[in-house]
């Protein structure tokens, strides 16, 4: 009664679209009845599955940036610097058999790096953990992107290179897309003018 009391409380309010549903794995019922067709017929469209945050959105990364839309791992036994940007590979991953077999020799060979707010259990083991706040990864991804092309770490054989060789990129400083001669990515130039630029570490 209680749920069906709040839902008729949006539906007098006329705020039908408050009301959402998430489910976890598929089972039979969660499929067609509840994750289906309850928030249609309530008349919201909030409904979501666990695959916003699992197959799916893993997907997506390599379908936008690689043509590849399907699953894939990491290839953890070669891997010589781990970077792990809000996520516990060792605990909420596709893979975590492999990673957790795999995690101890990257950290002998290598350098592990954890950006976590939460001080997970690869934060627990990395050689170094950045606790950033909530919500500020776009922050500190802008500012690494904005260090990389201003002193010339990134890789020209895949981005490019402007073309008399001579770095542009500098703090604050627009500069002409005729200038860059890009290889495989698409509007370098755009992005450092639009939003790198003054987006120093500071």
């Amino acid at each position: 009664d209680t749920i069906a009391d709040r839902m008729m409380e949006l539906r007098k309010n006329n705020e039908p679209h408050k009301f959402m549903y998430m489910r976890g794995r598929y089972s039979p019922t969660s499929t067609g009845l509840a994750y289906g067709s309850i928030g249609k017929i309530f008349g919201s469209p909030n409904s979501f599955s666990h695959s916003a945050i699992c197959a799916e959105a893993e997907k997506m990364g390599p379908g936008y940036t690689q043509g590849f839309f399907g699953y894939r791992d990491y290839d953890l036994a070669k891997t010589k610097c781990l970077v792990v940007w809000g996520c516990d590979p060792l605990s909420s991953n596709r893979q975590v058999p492999n990673a957790i077999a795999k995690f101890s020799d990257i950290l002998d060979r290598g350098t592990v790096i954890t950006v976590d707010p939460r001080f997970s259990t690869s934060a627990a083991k990395a050689h170094d953990w950045l606790p950033i706040k909530p919500g500020e990864d776009g922050a500190l991804a802008a500012a690494i992107a904005h260090v990389l092309l201003t002193e010339g770490y990134w890789s020209k054989e895949f981005v490019g290179d402007f073309k008399d060789g001579k770095n542009l990129f500098r703090t604050g400083a627009t500069i002409d897309e005729a200038a860059f001669a890009e290889k495989q990515t698409h509007g370098i130039i755009t992005w450092w003018n639009l939003e790198l630029k003054d987006r120093t570490p500071a």
